[in-house]
């Protein structure tokens, strides 16, 4: 099972990039997306489904802000929306669907412009994190979590340890999620290597992206009993509709 993941930064403006060609072939069997900035009902059936996927997409409140989405060849048992507390519903952060053996979804967190506003987030996101890792079903959650957890995953980390994405608070947080909550980093379970990006600020498309300073800030992560179905993990630097990078995890799991 291929699981794709992608913060397209406007799914309208990635899509006049190059996103539903990117799409079409990567053979994946779900393509999780973050930071829509549209109403699902504002797009084409184009962008909507795909040839050979079903779309579902949870929007958000405020015109041109956050909205998240899932691209499943498979189609799921159900469709979780959002979870259930305010801040994540009403701004389109979660969308979660339902397999026999499992459940994917795509998430994306506050950036931290409002540092309260994230904590608080993050307070309620962790609660709901150690919940489900008691529940029998596992999960593979996927998105961008807007914080480099280690200094392996940012250029230029010492300069960096004030920034929002960065700060000792917010990398305390992914201790617990990787930690106590008993979560896994898929791409670290296969892949230690350093310059292993998925956002780069002020990107210069006309700029190697290995020239760029860049951030690790997606992730996909799963339970400690998915860990050895880690087949492979790689960042699709090549796809530059953009400013984040895709991230690709291969299971050895079915649908």
């Amino acid at each position: 099972m291929k699981i794709a993941s992608i913060n397209v930064n406007g799914i309208r403006e990635a899509v006049e990039r190059g996103f539903l060609d990117w799409l079409a072939d990567q053979d994946a069997d779900v393509v999780c997306v973050q930071n829509l900035k549209a109403k699902s009902f504002e797009l084409d059936d184009s962008i909507l489904y795909p040839e050979g996927y079903e779309g579902y997409f949870l929007d958000a409140e405020q015109d041109g802000f956050s909205g998240v989405g899932l691209y499943c060849r498979k189609i799921p048992k159900a469709i979780m929306y959002g979870l259930g507390f305010e801040q994540c519903d009403n701004e389109g952060r979660f969308l979660q669907a339902d397999y026999d053996r499992f459940s994917i979804a795509t998430f994306l967190m506050p950036e931290g412009d409002d540092p309260a506003i994230k904590q608080t987030f993050m307070t309620q996101y962790l609660e709901y994190l150690n919940k489900m890792a008691r529940k029998r079903r596992e999960y593979i959650i996927c998105g961008t979590w807007h914080i480099a957890h280690k200094t392996l995953d940012l250029a230029n980390w010492t300069d960096n340890q004030t920034t929002p994405g960065f700060k000792p608070e917010e990398r305390a947080w992914m201790d617990q999620v990787f930690g106590p909550t008993g979560f896994i980093d898929t791409f670290r379970e296969v892949n230690r290597d350093a310059n292993q990006y998925t956002w780069w600020p002020r990107l210069d498309q006309e700029v190697s992206r290995s020239r760029q300073e860049g951030w690790r800030l997606d992730y996909q992560i799963v339970g400690p009993n998915f860990r050895r179905n880690v087949k492979d993990a790689w960042i699709d630097t090549d796809a530059t509709f953009s400013e984040f990078a895709p991230l690709i995890v291969e299971y050895d799991l079915e649908l």
